[in-house]
């Protein structure tokens, strides 16, 4: 996988999440990042270098490296993606259009909701296996192309935890389903600087980060997925005293050696972003203004054409056996108008907000990101 779009993809989530008002939350710059590379290449100035940025990528190269990204994304054991583009009947096309958009997996549009949503709807339903069942966008009779993508994840724990109900005090006072597990693999918890970051791993090809710790804990923790070898290890932490890092303190086991207790609440996320409310984040300012008589996307269409909707329905799930998420992202264009024998122990309590990310392993993609302010799952 390209390591440029890994880069990319790692950042543009980074920036995303950092614009969100505090509370749980969760994005997929992943199911984003395709479709703004696209864009980039159909757009004509200054719509073009402003995707371009925003996409960290040349705009001649973006439709390419979106296609093969996504075709990378679905060899992977527990991750499928699909991108889908759906064409007006009354929108003419440009002798470009098919070096621009990947014409193999474009649909019609008729203008009639009651024809095409539940046609956009089906698909994202299919290729998120049900997770998502609406695509994020209305369709009126001024809406000439649809470009979406979808996202389907789900791995079960190599390790899987227990989950009972637990009663907290302080921040997270209340009732929550919280699961705990025991590893001996102390290098699953890691340091770097005033952030911790747990790896669970998936029993295929992917894992799922958690972050705890202080300052700008989403931007540390996908900093650390891209270098998982730095930071000071669990076999280390394991001879220090007291906190060793942030949310582990060093505790007594059963087991006969060392081992980490990892606790946690179980937790399910899901949000709706709308991308216009912060289209300059996205590089979508330019091609969301008023086209003029020329549009935005000559290489699309001679029709004049603007960018009038872009937004994404996203979830994650983290529970006892595993870690699903789902996005679909849409972008519609429109026409203008205890023992004797004692261990040491690492124990892990994420009993305040925390960060998650799920990445690829290899590649250390992120897949999603997010935080979690408060558990959701009550006793």
């Amino acid at each position: 996988m390209d390591a440029d779009v890994v880069r990319a993809v790692n950042d543009l989530t980074g920036r995303w999440v950092r614009s969100l008002e505090p509370g749980n939350t969760v994005v997929s710059g992943l199911g984003l990042w395709p479709l703004l590379a696209i864009l980039a290449t159909a757009a004509d100035e200054p719509g073009r270098a402003e995707l371009a940025a925003a996409a960290e990528v040349a705009a001649g190269d973006g439709s390419r490296l979106a296609v093969q990204l996504i075709e990378a994304l679905d060899e992977s054991a527990d991750l499928h993606a699909a991108l889908g583009v759906w064409v007006s009947e009354q929108l003419k096309l440009a002798e470009s259009f098919g070096e621009v958009v990947p014409a193999p997996v474009v649909g019609m549009l008729t203008g009639r909701p009651d024809v095409d949503k539940p046609k956009l709807d089906a698909w994202a339903t299919e290729h998120t296996d049900g997770l998502i069942r609406e695509m994020p966008v209305d369709i009126d009779p001024d809406v000439m192309l649809v470009l979406a993508s979808a996202l389907c994840l789900r791995t079960t724990w190599v390790r899987p935890f227990t989950e009972q109900v637990k009663r907290l005090k302080g921040e997270w006072a209340g009732s929550w389903r919280w699961l705990e597990r025991t590893d001996h693999d102390l290098d699953s918890v890691r340091r770097y600087d005033d952030l911790t970051v747990i790896t669970v791993r998936g029993d295929a090809d992917v894992d799922v980060l958690l972050g705890l710790g202080t300052g700008d804990v989403v931007g540390g923790l996908l900093d650390a997925a891209a270098r998982p070898g730095d930071g000071v290890p669990g076999s280390r932490l394991i001879e220090g005293a007291d906190e060793v890092a942030p949310g582990v303190r060093i505790g007594k086991t059963t087991s006969g050696r060392p081992d980490v207790r990892l606790s946690l609440p179980s937790f399910e996320v899901s949000a709706s972003h709308d991308l216009l409310a912060s289209a300059e984040l996205f590089g979508l300012s330019a091609v969301a203004s008023n086209p003029g008589v020329r549009g935005h996307f000559s290489a699309i269409s001679p029709m004049p054409l603007a960018i009038g909707q872009a937004k994404q329905e996203v979830l994650a799930r983290f529970f006892a056996t595993g870690f699903e998420a789902a996005a679909v992202t849409s972008i519609a264009m429109t026409r203008a108008a205890m023992a004797t024998s004692q261990s040491r122990r690492l124990d892990v309590v994420l009993d305040r907000p925390f960060a998650f990310t799920a990445v690829l392993r290899e590649s250390r993609l992120p897949i999603v990101a997010g935080w979690i302010e408060s558990p959701t799952e009550a006793g």
